[in-house]
């Protein structure tokens, strides 16, 4: 994708954060995961996007949203195509069964996932968190999304993303 060098994501553990390559043993189409090793200072979609020579149609995002029900905090993450805006107080919202959702605090998400801001991404997230993907992720052959840190990305088919643990396809999640 792009001029992305990746290799099998399997092969290359200092290229995950350890939530990430933990998670990797025994999923399914991990064989299908590349990691490619970018500047950190370019991770953001934009200058990543630029710099390497992916579409932003070609990339997605990984969002933590956060609300609260019955004194309890609940969390999910947001998979949609970077060409898109989450619909976090729309279908997220009511997918997560909250009044309000909201983008979790950069130092939250940081805590929750074990991973960095900037990198957060579907594979590796806390038990029992929802990962909710918009549709059009799930239908591309390969994205390029986050690997838990900011110096790599991952290459991934839709469809590994959407046979991830706890996953739902939303049609409509990514405006």
């Amino acid at each position: 994708m792009g001029i992305l060098r990746a290799v099998p994501a399997a092969d290359a553990p200092a290229l995950l954060a350890p939530p990430v390559a933990a998670a990797l043993d025994g999923l399914a189409g991990r064989d299908s995961i590349g990691v490619a090793e970018i500047d950190p200072d370019l991770a953001d979609t934009a200058a990543f996007c630029e710099r390497y020579q992916v579409s932003p149609a070609e990339s997605a995002n990984c969002v933590v949203i956060t609300g609260r029900r019955a004194g309890e905090a609940r969390f999910a993450a947001c998979v949609v195509l970077a060409t898109t805006r989450a619909d976090v107080n729309g279908l997220a919202r009511r997918r997560l069964d909250v009044r309000k959702a909201s983008f979790a605090a950069t130092e939250l998400a940081v805590a929750q996932t074990g991973m960095e801001y900037g990198g957060i991404t579907p594979i590796g997230l806390p038990d029992g968190w929802p990962v909710l993907i918009d549709a059009a992720v799930a239908a591309a052959q390969r994205v390029v999304i986050g690997s838990g840190v900011r110096h790599s990305k991952l290459t991934i088919p839709g469809a590994v993303l959407a046979g991830l643990p706890r996953a739902q396809v939303l049609d409509g999640l990514g405006r």
